[in-house]
């Protein structure tokens, strides 16, 4: 049975040629939570807590996304899309070489969304026309990442972004992140581009899968700037 608390400093150590400076915990918080006395004693609390609030906040934007796509505001609600959520909070020690490693490597993340609490230190950066940029952190903000499933659904109307955080001799940086769609991989149900929003003239781009299939595929592929989507294209004339 799968855990559903985890400590890693890395995930994929062993399939890897490079890993990364942090420390990192992982909660399965939805649809399934852990047992009380499977989560540390000094963060149950808060982790419950906040994970009741990311999910509302969740659902809200699926209904958000759910109108920008043409669709009933409901629509990305009623197919799961906010059924799943992993928590994960890195712990970025001060590195005293900086230039040789990074924090997390580059990668788009694997399910729909994914939502980033960070605080002041930084070192969130984004791929944007082959350069890193750096995302200027606000402590009191939310960044909204768009995940390689839901460009799948959205048949690229929306789609994921390449990212990575880089490491400082400052420090420790801390973050949390809300990763939609990752959590129940027991689910059966396939996901395709969505039917509602392709035509003759925009005809699906991407082959159907589960869960289950795209996050084992994906982990497969690692953090390694390889996504999964390539193998789910469609060759479309």
């Amino acid at each position: 049975m799968r855990k559903k608390v985890v400590h890693h400093s890395n995930l994929n150590i062993y399939t890897v040629q490079t890993v990364n400076w942090r420390d990192t915990i992982m909660f399965q918080m939805a649809p399934d939570p852990p047992e009380t006395e499977e989560m540390p004693a000094c963060c149950r609390d808060v982790v419950t807590e906040y994970s009741k609030e990311i999910l509302k906040f969740g659902e809200l934007l699926f209904e958000l996304l759910s109108e920008a796509l043409g669709l009933r505001p409901n629509h990305l609600n009623e197919i799961g899309c906010a059924e799943g959520v992993n928590l994960l909070y890195n712990y970025y020690p001060a590195c005293p070489q900086p230039e040789i490693t990074l924090g997390t490597t580059q990668h788009a993340d694997f399910g729909f969304i994914s939502l980033l609490v960070q605080d002041r230190v930084g070192g969130l950066q984004v791929l944007h026309r082959d350069h890193w940029v750096d995302v200027v952190p606000d402590s009191e903000g939310i960044v909204v990442n768009i995940a390689n499933l839901l460009q799948v659904m959205s048949n690229d109307r929306f789609t994921s972004v390449q990212h990575r955080a880089v490491v400082k001799s400052v420090g420790p940086r801390v973050s949390a992140t809300a990763f939609f769609g990752v959590g129940y991989t027991t689910n059966p149900r396939v996901y395709g581009p969505i039917e509602e929003l392709l035509s003759k003239e925009n005809p699906p781009k991407y082959k159907e899968t589960t869960i289950q299939d795209f996050v084992t595929q994906s982990y497969k592929q690692g953090l390694n700037g390889v996504s999964f989507l390539d193998v789910l294209k469609l060759a479309n004339d």
